[in-house]
C-alpha cells in the first residue's frame, strides 16, 4: 500500500495542500489525490484569465468586462478638458480686461481717486509727495463739515474762468474715461481744510491770536505746522450760501481764502467745485494714516448764532495743489472687482451650456455616470462562491 499512497501524498505536498494525519487509509489517499488534481486544474484555468486581464488592460478586452479598458478614453477626455480650459481662459481674458477697465473708470469717476501732494502748504498734516485717497461719494450722503480736508477745482473760484459743471452721469463717465488715458483737462486742483461752512462768521484774531468761528475760538495746535501762527493777516467774513472758507495747515506758506478776499465770493470757494474729501494717506507706507476731523471742530457752540460786523479784507502766500496720480489705484480696484464678476458669469454660462447639452430629460445612464455610479466587473477566470 505504500506505492499509491506515497505518490498521492507526494503530489499533495508538491501542490501545497495540507496533509491530513489519516493518510494511511485508502479513502483518504483517494480524496487527497482528487484534491491535488482539482488544484492543478484551477491553477491552469487561472493562467489564461490572468493573461486575459493583462490583455484587457491594453485595450483588447471588450468595454464593460474590465475597468481598465476605460483608462485610455479617460486620459483622452482629460486632455480634451485641459485644452478646452486653455481655450476658455483666453476667451475669458478679454472679458476680464473690459470689465476691469469699466470698473476702474466707474470707481475713479464716482467713488475714489488718488491724488499726489506736490507742495508743502498743508504740512505737517500732508507732506510733499504724499498720496491721498479722496472719497467722492461722501458728500452725496452728508454735507461738508468743518475740519474736512477737501480737494476742489480752483477754476472759476480763485482762478480766472467759470466754475466747471459736472454734467449728467454719462458726461461724467465720458470725462473720467478720457482722463483715465491722459485726455481732457483736469483743471487747477487744490487741497485745503474747511474752516467755515455757509452762514459761518470766520474771523481772526481774538485776544490770544486764535481764529474764531461764530465767536468760538479754535484750538488748532493739533494740526497746524509747528510754530505756525493761526494767521498773520486779519479778516472777518460771513461765508455766503453755497460756499466755503478754506485754509491750509501751514499758515506761513498757504495761499488760501485769505489771499483771495478781493475776488468774487470774498475768498470763499463754491461747494460745487469740491471733488471730494481726502480721508487717508496711502503712500509712503510709513505715513499710512486716516485723516480725521480735529476735535476742536466738534464744539457744539460752533453752531450758535453768528456775530455781527462787516467783513474785513486781508492777504497772505502759497497754494496747496493736489495732482491726480497715475491710474494704478482705480485699475487695481477694477481688476479686484472684475475677477469675481468674470468668474461668476463664467460659472453661470457653463451651467446653462451643460443643461442645454443634457436636454430636458437626461438618460439614466448619463445621470449614473455623473453621480459616479459604475458597473462592477469581475476579472476572467476568477470564481466567486458564497459560503
Amino acid at each position: 500500500m505504500s506505492g499509491p499512497q506515497d505518490s498521492a501524498a507526494s503530489e499533495a505536498r508538491d501542490s501545497g495542500s495540507a496533509v491530513r494525519s489519516d493518510t494511511d487509509s485508502p479513502a483518504a489517499a483517494d480524496e487527497t489525490a482528487a484534491n491535488a488534481q482539482a488544484d492543478r486544474q484551477a491553477e491552469a484555468e487561472s493562467a489564461p484569465g490572468a493573461a486575459a486581464d493583462s490583455s484587457g488592460a491594453e485595450g483588447s478586452a471588450p468595454a464593460g468586462d474590465s475597468a481598465d479598458p476605460g483608462a485610455p478614453a479617460t486620459a483622452h477626455r482629460r486632455k480634451g478638458k485641459s485644452k478646452r480650459k486653455q481655450r476658455s481662459f483666453w476667451r475669458e481674458f478679454p472679458i476680464l480686461v473690459v470689465i476691469a477697465l469699466l470698473l476702474a473708470v466707474l470707481i475713479k469717476t464716482f467713488a475714489i481717486q488718488a491724488f499726489w501732494i506736490p507742495s508743502g502748504s498743508m504740512e505737517n498734516t500732508l507732506e510733499v509727495n504724499d498720496r491721498v485717497l479722496v472719497n467722492k461719494i461722501v458728500y452725496h450722503i452728508r454735507d461738508i463739515h468743518r475740519g474736512d480736508i477737501v480737494v476742489f477745482n480752483g477754476d472759476g473760484s480763485w482762478d480766472p474762468g467759470t466754475v466747471p459743471v459736472a454734467g449728467n452721469i454719462f458726461q461724467q463717465f465720458a470725462s473720467g474715461f478720457a482722463s483715465m488715458f491722459g485726455f481732457g483737462t483736469p483743471g487747477d486742483i487744490l487741497i485745503k481744510r474747511v474752516i467755515g461752512i455757509p452762514g459761518d462768521r470766520v474771523a481772526c484774531c481774538d485776544a490770544q491770536g486764535r481764529v474764531t468761528v461764530n465767536g468760538v475760538p479754535l484750538n488748532e495746535q493739533s494740526y497746524l505746522y509747528p510754530g505756525s501762527a493761526p494767521s498773520l493777516s486779519r479778516f472777518n467774513i460771513v461765508v455766503p450760501p453755497g460756499r466755503l472758507w478754506v485754509m491750509g495747515d501751514n499758515r506761513f506758506w498757504s495761499a488760501d481764502s485769505r489771499d483771495h478776499m478781493g475776488d468774487p465770493g470774498g475768498g470763499t470757494i463754491p461747494e460745487s467745485a469740491v471733488v471730494g474729501r481726502a480721508f487717508i494717506i496711502i503712500w509712503p507706507v510709513n505715513r499710512l494714516r486716516i485723516l480725521p476731523i480735529p476735535a476742536t471742530f466738534e464744539q457744539s457752540a460752533l453752531n450758535g448764532s453768528h456775530a455781527a460786523g462787516p467783513p474785513a479784507v486781508g492777504a497772505d502766500l502759497l497754494s496747496a495743489r493736489a495732482e491726480p496720480t497715475r491710474q494704478t489705484v482705480p485699475l487695481v480696484l477694477g481688476f479686484a472687482g472684475a475677477i469675481p464678476l468674470t468668474w461668476m458669469q463664467r460659472r453661470v454660462r457653463m451651467r446653462v451650456a451643460r443643461r442645454r447639452r443634457r436636454g430636458p430629460k437626461a438618460p439614466a445612464a448619463r445621470l449614473a455616470r455623473a453621480r459616479g455610479v459604475g458597473r462592477a466587473t469581475v476579472p476572467t477566470g476568477v470564481r466567486c462562491e458564497l459560503s
